[in-house]
């Protein structure tokens, strides 16, 4: 009998992704996050936190598992796909899940059980809801000919796609 709307199919991918979190602290380095990308019934893409081991902040195991399914299928995208962690991602891997197009993510424990283990998913969450001028990371952002020599990278990026780009403000 599935839990609320997991799937039994579900359950045997989220437990895999708990799993890899435990092997994670027999791992030495390791933090305890896993995480998987499956794509037509098949993990394409496992991962681990390795963020001490690799000395790399990004490397979370959402990020792991995005990486290993690109290098395993050869594209960047996976429309296709659904993300299963062991956690509720932090911000930085749900923003990463949205970058890949991934339409489906399924978490064991969500950002409180997180925050009650000492991790600061919950805090950031908060953090980038504050305005800019409020927020711990101070941010400066250029002006003038600086400014103008930056949007004319992008101009120049947009102006070679092959249909027009739709503005995202």
């Amino acid at each position: 009998m599935p839990d609320g709307p997991l799937s039994q199919t579900d359950l045997t991918y989220l437990r895999r992704a708990v799993d890899v979190s435990r092997h994670a602290l027999q791992d030495g380095g390791n933090t305890p996050f896993g995480a998987l990308v499956v794509v037509g019934g098949e993990i394409v893409g496992e991962g681990t936190s390795s963020v001490v081991r690799l000395s790399d902040p990004t490397a979370h195991a959402e990020v792991m598992a995005l990486r290993a399914s690109g290098q395993a299928l050869g594209r960047h995208l996976f429309e296709d796909g659904v993300m299963y962690a062991s956690s509720e991602p932090c911000p930085m891997c749900l923003v990463a899940c949205y970058w890949a197009r991934i339409p489906r993510l399924v978490y064991g424990a969500d950002s409180r059980d997180v925050a009650r283990h000492g991790f600061e998913d919950l805090q950031l969450y908060r953090e980038l809801t504050l305005p800019h001028d409020r927020r711990a990371l101070r941010e400066d952002g250029a002006d003038g000919a600086l400014k103008a020599d930056a949007v004319s990278v992008l101009k120049a990026w947009s102006d070679a796609l092959p249909e027009p780009v739709v503005p995202k403000l």
